[in-house]
Parts: structure tokens; sequence; C-alpha cells
């Protein structure tokens, strides 16, 4: 009996995996940037700040955590829209739960803000003032 009998479904391995997984990412990229205007807003910041921070950055280490920081929001950005389609999906009707799923991923997204405007204002302190 094969696995498809039993109700299993095959899983793609190896480079196939790699590549249904790159575009299924790139379809949630377009997809958060598309229906998102928090995303857009700072995937626009992002892509100001990125090639600054080349310039802004002394070393290697605080290159990283320059970009980690803009690429940190982004990703807490799509963790919060993940969230809230889901709960969107689950129902139109208002729930405390629901609200609290939304409120935090906010503020996920908050602190990672926080995060990068502190580290960005560490940097430029350090080797600028």
């Amino acid at each position: 009996m094969s696995d498809s009998d039993k109700g299993f479904t095959a899983k793609n391995t190896g480079f196939k995996r790699f590549y249904y997984a790159s575009i299924y990412s790139w379809q949630g990229l377009k997809a958060a940037y598309a229906q998102e205007p928090a995303f857009r807003y700072e995937a626009w910041g992002s892509a100001i700040l990125i090639p600054l921070s080349f310039f802004v950055a002394q070393s290697p280490m605080q290159l990283v955590a320059l970009i980690c920081t803009c690429l940190l929001v982004l990703a807490f950005e799509l963790v919060n829209s993940a969230i809230e389609a889901v709960v969107d999906r689950a129902g139109t009707e208002f729930h405390e739960l629901a609200g609290l799923a939304k409120d935090l991923g906010s503020a996920v997204v908050m602190v990672a803000l926080i995060m990068g405007a502190l580290i960005w204002g560490a940097v430029i302190y350090e080797n600028f003032l």
C-alpha cells in the first residue's frame, strides 16, 4: 500500500522543496506589499536605510546590526500580517482573544521598530558624535 493510499501526500525534498518554498515565500512578500500599507512603508524605509547603512557603519558588525534591524522589522510585520489574516478569516464578530492576538502582533512590530531606532541611534552616536 503506497503513502497516497494511506492518506499521506508525498512532500518534495531537496532542490525541488527549496524551489517551491522560494516561490511561496516570494508570493507572500508580493501579497504583503500589495495588501499591507504598513509593510509597504517599512519596505520603502528599508530600501533607504539598508544602502545608507553602508555609509553609516564603520565595522562589519555595525553593518550587520543595521541591516538586520531593517530585516527584523519586515519579518515581524509579515508575522503580524499573518496573525491578522488568520484572525480575520476566523470571523468578523468581535472576540476578546482575536483583538488580543492583533494587538500583540502589532506590539511585536512596535518593539522591533524601537530596537531598530536604538541600534541605529547608537551606531550613529558612536561613529559621528
